[in-house]
């Protein structure tokens, strides 16, 4: 899908699935959403500029995200590419999104719907000159925005898990009851899972963060016809995104924290379970030791005709199973 802005009469109007060349022609902004091949054949004949595959976006060597045609009339056209979150079923993903910027021209590829791409469509407005290059740094600072959004949530979420996992009710024995115990440990395990999702999520952020962090100095060292008050704007996206990575390394070692305590409450709750069938196999040998010796059978067993043999044989086995609970409870290990 093709959607473009077209400068008229010195003014803005949005144009969704814009089919004519003329159109495009007059285009400053034009937006591919899951370009076809027709889209980009169409583009690059209005236009005169290269647009790069997924598989060129892809690319993860610097060489490959930033390049630049020095031989352009009007200035370098820069093409370049970082990689893009959006929201799927499964949590944030990531997308290829790529850059081709020309002093009077700003073509983006992108392979996945983004919400800060409709919030900065609804607040458009390219008034300096170029509007090329005002579209694009309003487009970043859009991204650092509703990544920063997306911090800002996922930390919400951590705060709470760490509420959570530090405010489980113990028994004061230690132990869980029955069902309880098991609901908590089910509620644990989810955690973790939960925290896998968020330092997925994360880390996706930081690859964008990077990407923008990468764009923004080349774009301003590149493009010399980009104007002094524009690289004002480039700087304040760079402090941002610093910002934001110094808060991303924050946000990865409180989730590495959480999931820590975490993991150690689970050890703990299988510590319980090893210790209670260890006390169950200990608990269970002098029972055993003196049911095996009476159990033989030899001719010669002094106890083999007493009348009250069976009886206490059976008492003797009650009593040594009995007696090491007692012994347990008094030393406190059980």
């Amino acid at each position: 899908m093709i959607r473009s802005v077209v400068r008229r009469d010195g003014g803005m109007a949005k144009l969704e699935d814009a089919p004519a060349r003329a159109s495009l022609g007059e285009a400053i902004w034009i937006d591919l959403l899951n370009p076809t091949d027709a889209d980009v054949a169409l583009v690059t004949a209005a236009t005169g500029l290269a647009v790069p595959t997924e598989a060129d976006l892809m690319e993860i060597e610097s060489s490959s995200r930033l390049s630049a045609s020095t031989d352009a009339p009007g200035g370098a056209v820069l093409t370049m590419s970082m990689p893009m979150m959006y929201s799927g079923s499964d949590g944030l993903l990531p997308a290829p999104f790529g850059i081709v910027l020309a002093p009077d021209r700003l073509v983006t590829i992108r392979f996945a719907p983004s919400q800060a791409f409709q919030a900065f469509w609804s607040r458009l407005s390219a008034t300096a000159e170029p509007p090329s290059a005002d579209i694009l740094i309003g487009l970043l600072e859009a991204l650092v925005d509703r990544q920063a959004d997306a911090l800002e949530q996922m930390r919400g979420q951590i705060d709470r898990l760490s509420h959570q996992i530090f405010h489980i009710k113990l028994s004061p024995d230690g132990r869980h009851a029955g069902a309880k115990r098991r609901q908590q440990e089910g509620e644990l395990r989810e955690m973790v899972s939960t925290l896998g999702q968020l330092y997925n999520s994360v880390s996706l952020v930081r690859d964008s963060q990077l990407g923008i962090g990468r764009i923004v100095p080349y774009m301003a060292s590149v493009a010399g016809w980009v104007p002094d008050t524009m690289a004002a704007r480039l700087g304040t996206i760079t402090q941002d995104v610093a910002s934001l990575n110094e808060f991303i390394t924050h946000l990865t070692d409180k989730i590495q924290f959480v999931l820590d305590a975490t993991l150690g409450l689970i050890n703990i709750a299988q510590s319980d379970l090893m210790k209670v069938l260890t006390i169950v196999s200990v608990i269970g040998i002098p029972p055993t030791l003196i049911a095996g010796i009476y159990g033989m059978n030899f001719v010669r067993m002094p106890e083999l005709h007493w009348a009250f043999g069976y009886a206490y044989g059976l008492t003797l086995i009650v009593v040594t199973g009995v007696a090491p609970l007692f012994w347990f409870r008094k030393k406190g290990w059980l």
